[in-house]
């Protein structure tokens, strides 16, 4: 007699090498294979090629968000460990930081240094609003595509498995009935295949309904494709906007600094003098190039008193230097760079930049 738990494993392994011989038979067209219908085979191709694609936009976009492969996977463990990941400055961060340093470095009150410390401000601020968007970015798309492949994928897989194995049942079922011959014998086969057709009918709506679930699937995609389109044109406009009031702030220098520097390097390298603004006082600013005084005499082409802000040297014979709080007289002449205005100080004239001026009542 045969022990109770050899008898358990024995039956175990005759059925482990029925459904063996039977997937065998299948295989070398013994044996009737159950065919799925068109719809879930077109149901389950569909699933397959949406989990292809969640995979290549899920690794693109994390790539894109941080373009780093060593934080990439140090963020992975961390987010294994359900540890919170240590803060560090990004790229623009960094950039910022060593531009705002190196600018009071040079001294804040030099046209450079502010300059330097402003653009590092700006970087500083672009990090910030990257770091948003990445956060943004990352609960309303990368988390909903990562929970498909994790969550539902991963139970349409365990029960497609399953049907699998039903449908290895069915067969065998339909083989074990086609080979009876004796009348007890094709009863018990028939009440066999009842039973595991009923099975797989069962797990083939189980399987059907998830796969069908799917279409869901694409419609939440659809709303985190639109957050994450949202998220870009937030953050792509912050920028933009950073950078435009970062250009109209550079702009309130004059423009001589940037024509200068070319002159001198045509002139084999002579030195020019580039004016140093007090600690204190901001740049100067755009407001005062655009006030109705100076829109007044640019239109008018008559003659005001103006007060000199800062130091000027000039950069050639065309054009008169300057001495900060000194009162010269100015006037506009037709086509005339919108920029200069005409200084007189006494028998001296030549072309003045706006920007140094403060015009008087």
């Amino acid at each position: 007699m045969i022990p109770k738990k050899t008898r358990f494993f024995h039956q175990i392994w005759i059925s482990e090498s029925s459904v063996s011989f039977f997937f065998t038979e299948e295989k070398l067209g013994q044996a009737e294979k159950t065919e799925l219908d068109a719809h879930l085979e077109n149901l389950l191709t569909r699933a397959e090629c949406t989990k292809h694609w969640t995979e290549r936009i899920l690794k693109q976009t994390e790539v894109l968000l941080q373009p780093n492969p060593n934080v990439r996977i140090e963020e992975f463990f961390y987010e294994k460990l359900d540890k919170k990941a240590p803060t560090r400055m990004n790229n623009h961060e960094l950039l910022g930081q060593a531009m705002i340093d190196s600018g009071n470095e040079f001294g804040p009150g030099t046209a450079y240094g502010n300059a330097l410390v402003k653009c590092g401000e700006t970087e500083k601020e672009i990090g910030g609003a990257e770091r948003e968007f990445i956060q943004s970015s990352a609960i309303n798309f990368l988390t909903p595509f990562r929970n498909f492949l994790e969550g539902d994928f991963k139970t349409i897989l365990k029960e497609r498995k399953l049907l699998q194995n039903k449908r290895l049942d069915l067969d065998a079922a339909k083989t074990k009935l086609k080979k009876a011959k004796m009348a007890e014998a094709r009863a018990a086969a028939e009440q066999d295949l009842k039973m595991t057709q009923s099975e797989f009918d069962r797990q083939a709506e189980i399987t059907r309904l998830l796969l069908e679930g799917v279409s869901s699937t694409h419609a939440h995609h659809l709303r985190c494709l639109n957050d994450f389109v949202e998220a870009q044109t937030t953050y792509y406009a912050q920028c933009y906007q950073y950078m435009v009031d970062l250009q109209k702030q550079l702009g309130s220098f004059p423009s001589t600094f940037s024509s200068n520097n070319n002159q001198a390097s045509m002139m084999g390298g002579a030195s020019v003098s580039v004016p140093t603004l007090p600690v204190s006082s901001s740049l100067p600013g755009a407001g005062g190039r655009s006030s109705s005084g100076f829109s007044e005499l640019l239109s008018s082409g008559g003659s005001r008193k103006a007060r000199v802000l800062y130091d000027y040297d000039a950069a050639g014979s065309s054009e008169l230097s300057l001495l900060a709080d000194e009162v010269i007289t100015v006037s506009s002449v037709p086509g005339m760079d919108s920029d200069w205005l005409i200084g007189e100080r006494g028998n001296q004239k030549g072309k003045v930049p706006i920007t140094y001026l403060e015009l008087l009542n």
